[in-house]
C-alpha cells in the first residue's frame, strides 16, 4: 500500500507539473509586463496600508503574514539541504529563478482570489473553490479542489509538520515525543479555536519576527565565513548552467531540483496563497496580488536563500550523482544524505554542534508550528465554502479543529512517511486544478491590473469596479462600493 501510495504522489508530482507552474510563471510574468519588478516598491508600501472600513476582513499585513505562514516552512531547512544535496550549489539559482516567474503566478491567483471573495459571518472567504465556481463556471471541479483541500490540509498534512517537531526536539532536547506533541497540540488548539482572527494577530507577530531572526542569524554565520562568500555565489552561477566541472553531468537533476524545491517552498500557482489572499480587506484586487508576490520573494530569495549560503559558505555538505556517489563531500563534518543536519552543522561551525542542534530545533518548531496554523486556515477555509452558513457548518468547523489537533498529537509519535505521500499528492492535486484554472482566468487578472494602474496614473487611489473587468454578480464588491462611494 506504501508502495503505490508514494507511486502517485511521485505521478502528480511529475516533471510535467513543475514544467506547468514554471510556464505559467512566465506566462503571467510576460501578461502583466513583470509587475514583480515594475511595482516592486509598491509592493513593500502596501504591505502596511490598511484598507479597513468594515470590520470584516484582516489586513494586508495579517493576509501577508498568514501566507508567509505557510510558504516558510520546514521545507525552508530541509528542502534546501536536499536541493543542494542532490542539484548542487546551483539548483539555489534556480530556486531564486522560479520565485521570481512564481511572483507573478501569486500576484495573478491572489488578484483573482480577492475578485471572486464572499463575505460569510463577518469574515472574507476566497480562494481557488470561489473563483472556479464563479469564475470557470465550474461547481464540480471547485468542490472537487474544496474536498482536497480539507483533507490534505486539515488532516494528513499537520502529522507531518507536528513529526518534525517531535524528532527534532526529542534528538536535541531528549524529550518524549508523547509530551512534546501534548504540548503542540494544545497551543495549535489554543489559536485555531480563535478563527481566522486569531490566526492573523499571532501570525502577523510570529511569522515575520522568526523569518527576521533566521536571516539574522544566517548573516552572523556569514560574517565569520565571509572570505568564502564571493566564492560561493561564483559557485552558485557556475553550477546553475553546468559550467563547473564536477557537477556538469548532473545538470537536468540541478535545474529539476532546483525548479522543484522552489515552487514547493514558495507555493506559488498552488492556491494555497490564494485562499489567504482572499481573506484581506482591500480598496482593489490588485493591492493583495502586489503583497502576496512580495511573500514569494522573501520565502526564497530571503529564507531560503539565508539557509543555502549559510551551507555552501560552511561547506556543509555532500552532493550527490543519480546513482548514489559522492561528487563534493562535507569539509570537517561527517555528514549523509541531505537532511537538518547540513544546516546545523553550518551553525555549529560558529557555536558549536551542540548549540547548533538547539538553535535548529528551536527554528524547526517555529516554522512547523506557524505552517500548522497556515494548514488549519486553508482547511476551515474550503470547509466554509463546500457548506456555507448555518449550524452545519459550525459543527463541521469543530471537528475539524478536533480533528486537526488529534492529528498534531498522533503524527509526533509515529513515521509520517505515508502520510507525507497522501498529503503531498493532495497539495500536487491542488496545484494542477488551480494552475489550470488561472491560467484560464487570466484575463480578468490582467484587466484588473489594467484598471489599478490607469487609476494610479491619474492621481487617483484605485478602486475596484467589477463590471469594468466584466465580472458580473460581484455581491461583495458592489457592497464595499455602495458603502464607501456613496
Amino acid at each position: 500500500m506504501e508502495h503505490v501510495i508514494k507511486t502517485i504522489s511521485d505521478w502528480v508530482w511529475s516533471p510535467a507539473l513543475v514544467v506547468i507552474c514554471l510556464m505559467a510563471g512566465l506566462y503571467f510574468s510576460i501578461g502583466t509586463r513583470f509587475v514583480q519588478v515594475r511595482r516592486f516598491r509598491e509592493m513593500a508600501r502596501l504591505l502596511f496600508a490598511n484598507d479597513k472600513s468594515r470590520n470584516t476582513g484582516v489586513t494586508s499585513f495579517q493576509a501577508f503574514s498568514m501566507a508567509l505562514s505557510g510558504r516558510v516552512g520546514t521545507g525552508n531547512i530541509v528542502g534546501v539541504a536536499t536541493a543542494i544535496g542532490f542539484g548542487g550549489p546551483g539548483a539555489i539559482v534556480w530556486m531564486w529563478i522560479i520565485a521570481f516567474l512564481g511572483a507573478g503566478s501569486a500576484f495573478s491567483e491572489s488578484t483573482l482570489s480577492q475578485i471572486y471573495k464572499e463575505e460569510n459571518e463577518g469574515e472574507l472567504r476566497g480562494g481557488p473553490s470561489y473563483y472556479i465556481e464563479k469564475g470557470l463556471k465550474c461547481k464540480w471541479l471547485a468542490v472537487l479542489f474544496a474536498v482536497i483541500a480539507v483533507m490534505a490540509c486539515g488532516w494528513f498534512l499537520p502529522s507531518v509538520q507536528s513529526n518534525s517537531i517531535a524528532e527534532s526536539f526529542a534528538e536535541t532536547f531528549h524529550i518524549n515525543p508523547a509530551w512534546i506533541g501534548i504540548v503542540v497540540a494544545v497551543l495549535i488548539g489554543l489559536v485555531i479555536v480563535g478563527g481566522v482572527k486569531r490566526i492573523a494577530k499571532v501570525a502577523e507577530i510570529v511569522a515575520p519576527f522568526m523569518a527576521i531572526l533566521y536571516v539574522l542569524l544566517s548573516l552572523v554565520v556569514l560574517a565569520v565565513h565571509i572570505q568564502e562568500v564571493p566564492s560561493v555565489f561564483m559557485d552558485m552561477i557556475r553550477s546553475a548552467f553546468g559550467m563547473n566541472q564536477a557537477l556538469g553531468g548532473i545538470l537536468g537533476a540541478t535545474i529539476a531540483w532546483g525548479v522543484k524545491r522552489g515552487i514547493y517552498s514558495n507555493e506559488a500557482g498552488q492556491g494555497t496563497g490564494a485562499i489567504v489572499a482572499g481573506a484581506a480587506e482591500v480598496s482593489h484586487p490588485v493591492k493583495q496580488g502586489l503583497v502576496q508576490a512580495f511573500s514569494v520573494y522573501v520565502d526564497t530569495l530571503l529564507v531560503c536563500t539565508a539557509t543555502a549560503v549559510m551551507i555552501l559558505a560552511c561547506k556543509t555538505y555532500n552532493v550527490f550523482d543519480a546513482s548514489g556517489n559522492i561528487l563534493i563531500a562535507a569539509q570537517g563534518v561527517q555528514l549523509g544524505e541531505p537532511e537538518v543536519e547540513y544546516t546545523t552543522a553550518a551553525i555549529g561551525t560558529l557555536l558549536g554542534m551542540e548549540w547548533g542542534g538547539i538553535i535548529i530545533s528551536i527554528a524547526m518548531f517555529f516554522f512547523a508550528f506557524t505552517t500548522l496554523m497556515a494548514y488549519y486556515y486553508y482547511a476551515e477555509t474550503n470547509l466554509v465554502y463546500l457548506f456555507g452558513k448555518g449550524k452545519m457548518e459550525r459543527v463541521l468547523i469543530w471537528l475539524l479543529r478536533v480533528g486537526l489537533v488529534t492529528m498534531v498529537f498522533v503524527g509526533s509519535l509515529y513515521e509520517a512517511s505515508v502520510i507525507w505521500a497522501i498529503g503531498d499528492t493532495g497539495v500536487g492535486a491542488m496545484a494542477w486544478i488551480n494552475v489550470i484554472a488561472i491560467l484560464l482566468l487570466s484575463p480578468k487578472a490582467f484587466k484588473a491590473l489594467k484598471s489599478y494602474e490607469r487609476q494610479k496614473k491619474e492621481g487617483k487611489e484605485p478602486v475596484f469596479n467589477p463590471e469594468e473587468i466584466g465580472v458580473k454578480e460581484a455581491v461583495y464588491w458592489d457592497k464595499y462600493n455602495s458603502e464607501n462611494l456613496s
